[in-house]
């Protein structure tokens, strides 16, 4: 990955602490129509607000896309690092292949029909947003064409994956397997794969804060793209 390249995966991680600072600092205004009282106590004067550490959501949470709305069995197995791409169910290679696709050719209208619409539709942000999913997925870019995200979007699917709750009803796969990982047991070898989404310095950040929260995606295995999303 080039120096540029890593930069704009650099740029695109400090927008998102802003991004997060910003909805952060929007919690702490007075309930009006559109606002939400937060579950917690906003972050020492000075400290970025950061999301969550890494971990298994409630079964029901239909706002955490790890969760699968619907579904009432207990999680039990612990995630599980994957192997080749040849391993993964059949319909989960197809939508895989295809967001790659779509993100390799720069082609905005081949992703569009692989969201999905209404209740059923991928998950792209935690918070709420209006108007047109592509032009969401667009905004997420450090450039006004998008192609940054894009770019994102295909080394996130180009890295390995991880199989969470495997062999229970809400079995799903994630990129990358970082996700399931403490960053501190990487091995040299998973600390390059790494660097090609993100800089030395992102990762200390992360080390620091306990968990990856940079851009992952989620396949359930018939094949359904359940979310985009960085943070947690």
């Amino acid at each position: 990955m080039t120096r540029r390249a890593r930069a704009s995966g650099e740029s695109a991680w400090r927008r998102f602490l802003l991004h997060t600072a910003v909805l952060a600092a929007i919690s702490l205004i007075p309930h009006t129509a559109n606002a939400q009282s937060p579950d917690i106590a906003p972050p020492p004067s000075g400290v970025v607000p950061l999301p969550e550490p890494f971990q298994r959501p409630p079964i029901n949470d239909p706002d955490n896309p790890l969760a699968m709305p619907g579904r009432d069995q207990p999680v039990t197995a612990e995630p599980v690092v994957g192997g080749a791409v040849d391993e993964l169910p059949a319909a989960v290679q197809r939508m895989r292949d295809m967001i790659m696709r779509a993100a390799r050719d720069a082609d905005y209208e081949a992703l569009r029909p692989l969201l999905g619409t209404g209740t059923g539709s991928t998950q792209l942000s935690f918070g709420q947003f209006d108007g047109d999913p592509i032009d969401h997925i667009r905004s997420l870019s450090g450039d006004p064409e998008g192609f940054e995200i894009l770019a994102i979007l295909l080394e996130v699917m180009e890295a390995g994956y991880a199989v969470f709750d495997p062999g229970t009803a809400n079995e799903i796969y994630v990129w990358p397997y970082f996700a399931a990982m403490s960053l501190d047991d990487l091995t040299p070898k998973q600390r390059v794969d790494l660097f090609k989404l993100v800089t030395s310095g992102d990762y200390e950040e992360m080390r620091a804060f306990g968990a990856y929260v940079f851009y992952r995606v989620g396949i359930t295995p018939d094949g359904h793209w359940r979310f985009f999303v960085a943070g947690d």
